[in-house]
């Protein structure tokens, strides 16, 4: 049997190097890109009971209390799980190129290093020492308002959101939900379709569109919408920390 360090290591590195232009593109074209089986069935299956060890979290938010939709989640605690930590290290290198060009293109001064721990550095530097990964829980009727993972100064701006639930069979409806506000014109509203274990990458506030005098900025929101049945858990990937 492989040892979980192996293990680990295997889920930090499945999506292909050459799987990333394919979502520089589309991030840059809609605001979200989908990595498929970015975890296996039992991955997804062990984070989902990490739930209930109360020993693994720094928070626990039930959401109804503050009108964030209904349901609840989980900040981990340092340190983090090893796939956790393990996912967060090794997709942050992958993104950091389109984050720092979605800065320049929005003329933001910040830019973001290639390995996440300097990054993790300067938010801690700056007083967000508090780790933001987190288990999502939702039954039925629960549902996520539209919200941004902002938390302080220092923002990365891509987040990544990984199904542990097979929908059709642990629940019904609860589909991640992104809306575009767009400048001059109304929101555009995007359903993302998610399988078991795969990842969602997208947008944590504002992202650059070209238009015909150049980029201009528009404001992401994300959300799940309302379950009808069942149970669905997902696992929050934001790769600064909070204040």
């Amino acid at each position: 049997m492989r040892n979980i360090a192996t293990r680990v290591h295997e889920a930090g590195v499945r999506v292909r190097p050459a799987d990333w232009a394919t979502v520089s593109t589309e991030v840059d074209d809609q605001g979200w890109s989908v990595l498929p089986k970015l975890l296996s069935t039992q991955e997804c299956d062990a984070l989902a009971r990490r739930f209930d060890r109360e020993e693994d979290f720094r928070s626990h938010v039930v959401m109804a209390r503050h009108g964030f939709g209904r349901g609840e989640y989980k900040y981990f605690a340092y340190p983090l799980p090893p796939l956790v930590e393990n996912l967060r290290t090794n997709l942050y290198p992958h993104l950091a190129p389109i984050a720092n060009r979605w800065h320049e293109a929005m003329g933001g001064d910040a830019r973001f290093p290639d390995d996440h721990a300097a990054f993790i550095a300067r938010c801690h530097a700056a007083g967000q020492t508090r780790p933001t990964p987190l288990l999502l829980q939702y039954g039925e009727d629960d549902y996520n308002a539209l919200h941004q993972d902002l938390y302080g100064e220092h923002v990365f701006p891509l987040q990544i959101a990984i199904l542990l639930s097979e929908p059709g069979k642990d629940f019904e409806g609860g589909e991640f939900v992104l809306t575009e506000q767009r400048p001059r014109m109304q929101s555009r509203a995007m359903v993302v379709p998610l399988s078991q274990g795969d990842a969602v990458v997208f947008a944590v506030n504002n992202r650059p569109v070209q238009g015909k005098r150049g980029a201009y900025r528009v404001k992401l929101r994300h959300g799940v919408s309302k379950l009808r049945a069942g149970h669905r858990h997902t696992l929050g990937i934001i790769f600064h920390d909070a204040t």
